[in-house]
């Protein structure tokens, strides 16, 4: 009996331990996975996993939810915009009789550095259902935080740095505005009417004011931004302002010239969600540019933020910094543009398709790069209605396009490049007169149904001549003469195929869809400046640069204290000189092109183009206008008009002299 009763008790101490080392083990299985969790989500920045690994009762000590546990730990590493964390000294070591600790080094990697590593604790204890949960506490955000410490974010806003002229005239600047703002505990017990009187006011939808009054903080006596005015508005609104809404002073951004310099300089706006993703220096509320200079020298104007984190008191004393981000300030930036000059270029061309650029030859200093049809840029600034913006986006004469930085068939000026070819290659004579009969020509029948054609009858034609008469049949003769190698050859030294070390955007410059011409067509139509020649204004200008410094080429610049650059021997000196001589008929005639542009004692050379795009021969087709005109004798300005679809709009060399007086009198 006593036998069997030992056998007994022996089997149930067995079973006993093995039950023991069983729940030991598993235990110790879910004590190292809640470890594990700990860190893994701590370094991989998944704080809503990582705010479930606390206790209910230990957050409920600290007034917190897992939730505000979770934003809150998104809020201070995002805003911090950490990128790595690294934990490192990890130890796991009992505490007390039913609590463990968990101790370890925290690093975090900023855009700004390292923010020295910190030495942490958490505790952790298996709960009534088995789980080992952590228990929360101020310390694990930061070390020696208490429970009635905060975080506290502290920016240092900076400027966004102006955009100057070569005067230091503003073209871009901080300006104070009024805004329009809604108070919701004065909008009355009928809401629905006041917003209705406040969309008509200021037209803006109803559903915009509505979503502006969602948010949390809105309710209550306060203050709700709705959009910036203008001046006008201001003063249409100054003594009728709707039921519940008052002004307040902000600052934002303003361009003085408006339209004049739009897709130049650009506009600023809010960052999207995508940008936010791109760019970890950015924040929501930091305008960035989005258009022209303002974007291409963002990160110049915009600057930095500075920003502090610091555990305070509860009396708000700082006690600690934990990471501090200098401010940057914003730069000015200050351009080769005259500010007077682009206003005239721009209202010359009273608002019809086409463009002006202008520039000092000797430095590639860009005067003026102005566009129209134009948009203001201050509506994106103070709010543009929808309906206003799909208005402009819907314009078929496309005022959001840069038409400076838009390519086109150059026309006849480019007969200025194909004559200083042919001069060097030695096939053009400057006295050498060809005779032309007619008013069109072609080479053979080969041509079929294509003629190369003139305005105006010559029976012999020299160099000048065709030049100041335009003769396309003279130019066509000569590219024959020269052939599509020394043509290609000449032609391969200027920039084409080349980007551009401004910073607009455009295309690169092209002479053919195809590395050589098909025929010989497409050569002759080349060397008159149509083809499938694809050349911007801008770059345009470029090229012709050579013919103000001796056959040598300088780039534009645009920012003032960018330096010049220059490519020797484009063309000969010799073949430069003949060319611009050659120029100043276009003006000094008074049966020139551009007589209109004359000015007794001042040596003016230009030349005129048109460029012609049809479907088929024997058809008018689409006529574009350009005017190129050079300050001969002191080589202080040059620049070129183009006037798009001109039997409409008018000839460019009908909208240079505004424009030309101005630059004669001031840069001379």
């Amino acid at each position: 009996m006593k036998k069997k009763l030992l056998i007994g008790t022996s089997v149930v101490l067995v079973a006993g331990a093995s039950f023991y080392g069983y729940r030991t083990m598993t235990d110790n299985k879910n004590r190292q996975k809640a470890v594990d969790s700990f860190v893994s989500d701590l370094k991989k920045q998944n704080f809503d996993d990582y705010s479930q690994l606390f206790s209910k009762k230990s957050l409920e000590d600290y007034t917190l939810t897992n939730k505000a546990v979770k934003e809150r730990y998104e809020t201070i590493f995002g805003s911090i915009g950490v990128t790595k964390v690294k934990v490192t000294n990890l130890k796991d070591e009992k505490y007390g009789k039913k609590n463990y600790r968990l101790t370890y080094n925290l690093e975090l990697t900023t855009p700004e550095g390292v923010i020295k590593p910190e030495k942490y604790k958490a505790i952790y204890s298996k709960s009534n259902n088995g789980k080992f949960e952590f228990k929360w506490n101020s310390y694990l955000i930061f070390p020696g935080m208490e429970a009635t410490d905060k975080v506290s974010l502290q920016n240092d806003v900076v400027e966004r740095g102006a955009i100057l002229d070569r005067k230091g005239e503003p073209l871009a600047e901080n300006k104070e505005f009024e805004q329009i703002g809604m108070n919701p505990s004065q909008l009355g017990d009928d809401k629905k009417e006041a917003l209705k009187e406040i969309s008509e006011a200021i037209d803006t939808p109803v559903d915009k004011l509505e979503a502006l009054l969602e948010p949390e903080w809105t309710k209550g006596d306060v203050f709700v931004p709705i959009k910036v005015l203008d001046d006008k508005q201001v003063e249409a609104l100054k003594d009728k302002l709707p039921r519940g809404t008052s002004l307040a002073s902000k600052t934002q951004r303003y361009y003085p010239l408006g339209k004049a310099a739009a897709h130049l300089v650009g506009y600023i706006g809010q960052p999207t969600a995508e940008d936010l993703d791109k760019n970890p220096d950015l924040d929501e509320t930091t305008p960035i540019g989005r258009m022209g200079l303002e974007q291409a020298l963002d990160n110049d104007l915009r600057g930095k933020n500075g920003l502090s984190l610091v555990i305070t008191t509860a009396k708000g004393d700082v006690k600690k910094t934990v990471f501090k981000r200098k401010a940057v300030e914003g730069k000015t930036v200050k351009l080769t543009l005259d500010r007077e000059a682009q206003q005239k270029a721009f209202d010359s061309l009273e608002n019809k398709p086409g463009a002006m650029v202008a520039s000092q030859p000797k430095t590639g200093d860009l005067l003026v790069a102005t566009s129209s049809p134009s948009f203001d840029p201050n509506q994106f600034i103070t709010g543009m209605a929808d309906k206003e913006y799909k208005a402009l986006s819907e314009d078929k004469h496309l005022p959001f396009l840069a038409r400076y930085a838009n390519r086109y068939a150059p026309g006849s000026t480019f007969k200025t490049i194909t004559a200083a070819i042919g001069l060097d290659a030695g096939v053009i004579k400057p006295e050498e007169a060809l005779p032309i009969d007619g008013l069109k020509w072609q080479k053979d029948k080969s041509w079929g149904g294509f003629w190369t054609t003139r305005v105006k009858e010559q029976p012999t034609v020299n160099l000048e001549q065709a030049l100041v008469y335009s003769d396309n049949i003279y130019f066509a003769q000569q590219a024959l003469k020269m052939g599509e190698k020394t043509l290609m050859d000449g032609l391969a030294k200027f920039p084409f195929n080349k980007e551009t070390t401004l910073p607009i955007p455009m295309e690169p410059a092209s002479i053919s869809n195809e590395e050589k011409f098909k025929n010989d067509i497409l050569l002759a139509d080349t060397a008159y400046g149509q083809g499938q020649l694809m050349i911007t204004p801008l770059q345009q200008l470029e090229m012709y640069s050579v013919f103000m410094n001796e056959g040598n080429l300088i780039t534009p610049k645009l920012i003032e204290d960018a330096k010049t650059e220059k490519t020797d021997g484009i063309v000969s000196d010799k073949s430069a000189k003949i060319v611009l001589d050659d120029l100043v008929g276009t003006v000094a005639n008074e049966d020139g092109y551009a007589h209109n542009l004359y000015q007794p004692g001042f040596n003016l050379a230009a030349k005129t183009g048109t460029a012609e795009i049809k479907e088929k021969q024997d058809t008018v087709g689409t006529e574009n206008s350009f005017l190129l005109f050079l300050d001969k004798d002191k080589s202080q300005f040059m620049g070129l008009v183009f006037s798009e679809d001109s039997r409409k709009n008018g000839a460019a060399n009908e909208k240079a002299k505004v424009l030309v007086d101005y630059l004669e009198k001031n840069y001379n």
